[in-house]
């Protein structure tokens, strides 16, 4: 089982930052998700429906995406045995400069001499189209959190060339693990017969099933060069195992039997595999191309696994609460595809009945709005968002435990990286 003990510390920095949610009330579909997605919880849905109307290489367009009333607010951060208040940052705006540089590497990483592969290829790296470039300011804010000399360089020369080269294989990571993670989602949209992705037509809808699982394959293909290119053989072998595990786990949501769907074990185990180990072993392989100790890599891996299992289960819950315009994507998508979720596994254990519903699958739509109503009258969604909170204070209290460094630009990289995991959990998008 994936899940991580929750440590002593974990829980009173969770306590610190994260405040209590609101539980979430719906008997129709109609008005699930207004009332599932109130902030002010059950009393005040009610009552807003009652008073509505019922390399291989950024752009600086990058979207800045739910930067909710985080910035408005203080918290506190510990380092070593000190403590200190500092404005909130936006994690985004630091590696700016940054993404715009990977962006335009990544789009000239994607030509290919064929120009019906080329455009299909560069299809979701297009200006505008780009996405949140998530995963990339992660390991570029991982990279200057790490940022911690173990010796001395004979001249301030050699030192600048040293810190430009390995900034430039760090940049290659982040590149690799875009390429990565957009290959996934074409081929997930093939499989999944989805027919909108970040809010334009998927890939298969536009130019069809065959040039979208070549455009997957091309891609990573690219982003296996550019992983050879860094010589490195831990670091290959880490981000081949990520592609083992993106297959891993959408084979297992495709064959899981009756007890599989029904089990949150395995729930986290697919969700690790589709989503967190890409961003574990990615921040990992930061910190072993930086010359890190394994107890530095180890906890670069935890972020990077409690982000990644926080970010899934917040999508989840978004798939419920949110609509198609705020996703880019169909809402209710999962439980339409017959794939169960945290808030459905949570309700399940409140009203075990619900478990036949789910045995008997959804093709029926009258059992997609039986199963809503049963999640309406539980605490799934609160509780899935709990756990969310959970493994979000986990990633936090990981870069807590990086050894002390007083460089300003390392403690305001490792700021922005406890900001992200607010961020992750209070997205509504």
């Amino acid at each position: 089982m994936i899940f991580i003990r929750a440590f002593s510390r974990a829980v009173r920095f969770q306590r610190k930052i994260f405040g209590e949610y609101s539980s979430s009330l719906c008997l129709q579909q109609a008005t699930f998700r207004d009332i599932l997605s109130a902030p002010e919880g059950p009393e005040g849905a009610v009552s807003h429906l009652r008073g509505s109307s019922l390399k291989v290489l950024g752009c600086r367009e990058f979207s800045s995406w739910a930067l909710p009333a985080l910035y408005s607010v203080r918290h506190q951060i510990h380092q070593q045995s000190n403590s200190y208040v500092e404005e909130q940052l936006d994690p985004f705006s630091l590696v700016a400069d940054e993404l715009s540089i990977l962006a335009n590497r990544l789009r000239a990483m994607v030509v290919a001499e064929v120009p019906k592969l080329a455009s299909a290829a560069e299809y979701f790296f297009k200006l505008g189209v780009e996405g949140k470039r998530f995963r990339p300011t992660v390991l570029l804010l991982m990279s200057s959190a790490l940022d911690v000399s173990t010796h001395e360089p004979p001249s301030k020369t050699i030192e600048n060339t040293l810190t430009t080269k390995l900034r430039d294989r760090q940049q290659c990571i982040a590149e690799i693990t875009e390429m990565i993670h957009v290959a996934s989602l074409l081929h997930d949209d093939v499989l999944d017969d989805a027919d909108t992705r970040r809010g334009i037509g998927s890939l298969n809808f536009v130019m069809g099933n065959k040039l979208a699982v070549l455009a997957g394959d091309f891609l990573l293909s690219r982003a296996c060069v550019a992983l050879a290119s860094l010589k490195n053989t831990e670091v290959v072998s880490l981000l081949a195992t990520v592609v083992e595990h993106l297959v891993t786990g959408e084979t297992m949501q495709m064959t899981s039997s009756s007890n599989d769907r029904c089990s949150m074990e395995y729930y986290i185990q697919k969700t690790y595999y589709k989503t967190a180990s890409l961003i574990a072993n990615s921040c990992k392989a930061i910190a072993l191309l930086a010359g890190q100790t394994t107890e530095v890599a180890t906890l670069a891996y935890d972020y990077g696994r409690n982000l990644g299992l926080a970010f899934q289960l917040i999508d989840d819950v978004l798939d419920f609460t949110g609509t198609s315009a705020s996703l880019g994507k169909g809402s209710l998508s999962d439980i339409r595809h017959g794939i169960i979720t945290a808030p459905i596994l949570f309700a399940m254990e409140e009203f075990p009945e619900l478990r036949v519903v789910v045995e008997q699958g959804f093709e029926n739509p009258s059992n997609v709005d039986i199963a809503l109503e049963y999640l309406g009258k539980s605490r799934g969604i609160q509780r899935a968002r709990e756990l969310a909170k959970e493994h979000a204070s986990l990633a936090a209290a990981a870069i807590d435990s990086l050894p002390g460094n007083d460089d300003e630009d390392v403690k305001r990289s490792r700021r922005a990286l406890i900001d992200l995991t607010h961020i992750v959990i209070t997205r509504t998008k």
